[in-house]
């Protein structure tokens, strides 16, 4: 038995190197939004900056007016109210914004059956916007006057069909500081943004994989994501993934699938130009994550079994091995240094909570249990979520 937990000890360790490894390559190639010098006005395509907003009160002033201060030389901003019940429209008309111009309010149409609500909204965004560009972010985000010129260059630059930025995440109490950058240690320590970035490099190599394949390697964060209005229209825009509640990662896929035919994702950082609250207090961001993480497997339990079953018994189980076990303990400690470094880099080069690095095993807990149990509503009763009623992990019904 001792030499059996000694050889599950080891592939332990050999599982943590490897996500460190993933989270090195991955580092050396996620970039980050620079200063650029604003364009001329003869030289600076239409960007058509797109909001949803539905009960956004709290935030919508400080998300449209950081838009409204913008640099760029050729924008409109378009903010979507969908079926507000809390005074956004009137704040947002307050700042500026009419029916009509370059710096205006839609008002929601009903929501269609089938449809989630974000992506409605979104989708009607898309036939009101003009411009070569759509930016599409929420209106929980914040942004700094070059941020559009950024986006711009970017992805002018690097030629992407989808531009999607991450932002500098806001957290405030316990709740948020401890579950929230839990998405970063995921996405960074199991997605392989590097695989993508080559194969994006060599096109003839991604056209060897099939489509399913590709559209795997794909992800996107719904806070700020810059098509080009060709790569949005040829994807399908928002109507090819009008029941999925993680529309983002589903948009983020659809791109990826079409590596081999030239269509590029690329995922990058706004830590300098964009900052996002996503929730604003434990409850809502218990019910926030689930709704979103069981869909963001599309269903797949096999791979949720399988993740979750890898965040468990790699950055979880060595720290309740660490008190039960009686062999190994050198391995586990290594195994332990080896997440706190994880950690550490992580919260270095996002700028994340020190509380939910130093208390890792907590955040780990909770997630794992806001993964169990959003597979347990959506299969259920669903999850409410700002007045509509979402079941399994596509379609929606009105509360």
């Amino acid at each position: 038995m001792e030499i059996v937990a000694l050889i599950y000890q080891i592939f332990v360790l050999l599982g943590l190197l490897l996500a460190l490894g993933t989270v090195l390559a991955n580092l050396a190639c996620f970039r980050g939004l620079y200063p650029v010098q604003q364009p001329a006005a003869e030289d600076a395509p239409l960007v058509s900056i797109l909001v949803p907003a539905r009960n956004k009160a709290l935030n919508i002033e400080a998300c449209a007016g950081s838009l409204l201060l913008q640099d760029y030389p050729c924008y409109e901003l378009i903010v979507l109210d969908d079926h507000s019940e809390d005074g956004t429209g009137d704040i947002l008309r307050r700042l500026g914004l009419h029916e009509e111009g370059d710096r205006r309010i839609l008002t929601g149409a009903p929501l269609p059956e089938g449809w989630t609500g974000k992506g409605w909204a979104c989708h009607q965004l898309s036939l009101a916007a003009r411009g070569e560009y759509l930016f599409f972010t929420d209106a929980d985000t914040t942004h700094a006057p070059g941020a559009v010129s950024a986006a711009v260059a970017m992805a002018r630059a690097e030629r992407a069909d989808l531009l999607s930025a991450w932002p500098r995440l806001i957290t405030v109490t316990w709740g948020e500081q401890l579950i929230i950058p839990m998405i970063l240690l995921v996405g960074v320590s199991v997605y392989p943004h590097w695989l993508v970035t080559f194969l994006q490099k060599h096109p003839h190599l991604a056209s060897w994989l099939p489509a399913f394949a590709r559209r795997t390697l794909g992800a996107a964060n719904g806070q700020f994501m810059f098509f080009t209005r060709a790569g949005y229209d040829r994807i399908g825009g928002h109507a090819s993934a009008h029941d999925h509640l993680v529309e983002d990662v589903a948009l983020g896929r659809a791109v990826a699938a079409k590596m081999g035919e030239g269509m590029r994702l690329l995922n990058c950082e706004s830590l300098d130009f964009t900052t996002c609250r996503m929730y604003r207090s434990f409850d809502e961001t218990w019910e926030g994550f689930t709704k979103n993480m069981r869909a963001a497997f599309e269903d797949s339990l096999a791979g949720f079994l399988l993740l979750g079953s890898l965040q468990c018994i790699c950055f979880l189980l060595p720290f309740l091995c660490l008190f039960t076990a009686s062999t190994g303990r050198s391995l586990i400690l290594w195994q332990i240094a080896v997440i706190y470094f994880i950690r550490i880099l992580l919260t270095l080069r996002f700028r994340t909570s020190w509380l939910g690095c130093l208390l890792h095993p907590v955040g780990e807990v909770l997630a794992l249990g806001i993964g169990l149990n959003s597979w347990r509503r959506l299969a259920s009763k669903g999850v409410q979520w700002k007045g509509r009623i979402y079941k399994a992990s596509r379609g929606i019904q009105s509360k």
